[in-house]
């Protein structure tokens, strides 16, 4: 079974979940393309690191979400996360330098859950939806959104788990 990154749900509201993420470590490449190429080219360097082709020749675990952050007109951020026990100090070096290692900060992320295929109309949808809910249950958005993929391309799109996320300001939750 593969290690999803950990979170506590604090509160639901409708249409999406308010969730709180511990601080995490993901590496990451930008890459050229729409939603659908740049994830693509990006898992490949991701996984061929975890597979090895870093600096200490370590094989990671795989992780669910594969995440992927709009950066500008035609780039993507396409990352995965390191499993919880690896501490920051022990996790390998990438070679060369299109692969980055960084630290995602403790935050509160609103989170909507769906199913399917996930291309730009999708994701566009999905996240004026999510950011829609956001500001009706007075949350401030305070980044970009996200798009998580949690399953192999394989799986039947009927069955995928997807998500778009972004962080928020943290609520006052009664």
């Amino acid at each position: 079974m593969v290690e999803h990154v950990p979170y506590t749900v604090v509160a639901q509201y409708p249409g999406f979940e308010l969730r709180d993420y511990p601080s995490h470590a993901l590496v990451s490449v930008d890459v050229p393309g729409d939603s659908s190429s740049s994830s693509s080219r990006g898992f490949g360097p991701l996984f061929r690191y975890i597979s090895g082709d870093n600096a200490a020749s370590q094989p990671i675990a795989m992780t669910a979400p594969v995440l992927q952050e709009p950066r500008s007109q035609g780039q993507y951020r396409v990352s995965f996360a390191m499993p919880r026990d690896m501490a920051l100090e022990d996790i390998p070096a990438p070679r060369g330098s299109a692969l980055s290692v960084n630290v995602v900060p403790h935050q509160q992320v609103a989170a909507l859950r769906f199913r399917g295929s996930v291309d730009d109309r999708t994701l566009q949808d999905k996240t004026e939806e999510l950011l829609g809910l956001v500001a009706t249950a007075g949350l401030i958005a305070t980044g970009p959104v996200l798009s998580a993929r949690y399953d192999p391309p394989m799986m039947p799109a009927v069955f995928r788990r997807n998500e778009v996320l972004v962080a928020v300001a943290q609520a006052k939750l009664a």
